[in-house]
């Protein structure tokens, strides 16, 4: 079963990580352009890694199997997809960011764009 998180949750989900996760963003290019993420003060750190979703199964070596990843789309479907993926291909700890990057804006930072 895949971890839910909601971007309401995630400065607190933030706080108890060990290490700084790293955000696997998994939209198309010209929905990065549009709206994107970035670490809040209050949020705490993490990186952001850009990875199209048809790119992963290509690139799924450039992703670290020793960091928490929390995937993140527009609504948290093709995130959700992206996750199961990546614990199909030995990754143990990957998590969903429910809602997406819609549900981010709306429940964590309001100057990320909606489309």
């Amino acid at each position: 079963m895949i971890q839910q998180i909601r971007p309401a949750a995630f400065s607190q989900w933030l706080a108890a990580q060990d290490a700084t996760p790293l955000v696997l963003d998994v939209r198309e290019p010209w929905e990065t352009n549009t709206s994107f993420v970035k670490p809040l003060a209050e949020a705490g750190a993490f990186d952001v890694v850009l990875m199209p979703m048809q790119t992963i199964p290509q690139r799924l070596d450039e992703l670290p199997q020793d960091r928490t990843i929390a995937c993140l789309c527009h609504h948290g479907i093709r995130s959700q997809q992206v996750a199961a993926f990546l614990l199909n291909r030995g990754f143990e700890n990957v998590i969903n960011i429910s809602g997406g990057i819609d549900a981010w804006s709306r429940e964590l930072d309001a100057s990320v764009a909606t489309y």
